[in-house]
């Protein structure tokens, strides 16, 4: 399994946690994350208005400089079915599942690499987005 750049990972828990918030979608179901940019894709409907993709800027940068803990816990596969779709999880993953929390922000299912705390991150950059055929793309970095 490839190792993702813990910086980058952690922001992508926060941008997912963003999306699901202010549009309702799901989170991510594809992403690509590098230590120089990365990006998301979402089922979505239509592309972001400028206005939009400064939003989500916003609201990424407001929870890293919250300084949010990041923590996991290890549950049962069962106890984690209550409250996640474990769909994506392979069975490999076994009988218990890792969660793991940015602070009061998110808590998702997860096996990557994450920073200890927010305040290593940085800012947030929205690169660019575009949409094509019901997918939306969100490219970003780090700075």
């Amino acid at each position: 399994m490839k190792s993702y750049d813990p910086y980058m990972h952690t922001t992508e828990h926060i941008l997912n946690r963003t999306m699901v918030n202010m549009f309702g979608c799901d989170r991510s179901f594809s992403n690509h994350l590098e230590k120089k940019k990365s990006k998301c894709d979402y089922r979505f409907n239509r592309a972001l208005t400028a206005e939009e993709e400064t939003l989500i800027s916003e609201k990424v940068n407001e929870q890293l400089t919250r300084n949010l803990d990041v923590t996991q816990k290890v549950v049962s596969r069962e106890d984690a079915a209550l409250d996640f779709d474990l769909d994506r999880l392979p069975d490999a993953a076994g009988d218990t599942i890792r969660l793991v929390s940015v602070g009061d922000y998110d808590v998702c299912p997860c096996i990557g690499d994450h920073v200890l705390n927010t305040s290593e991150i940085g800012e947030f950059v929205l690169v660019s987005s575009s949409f094509d055929d019901g997918v939306l793309r969100i490219r970003f970095k780090l700075k």
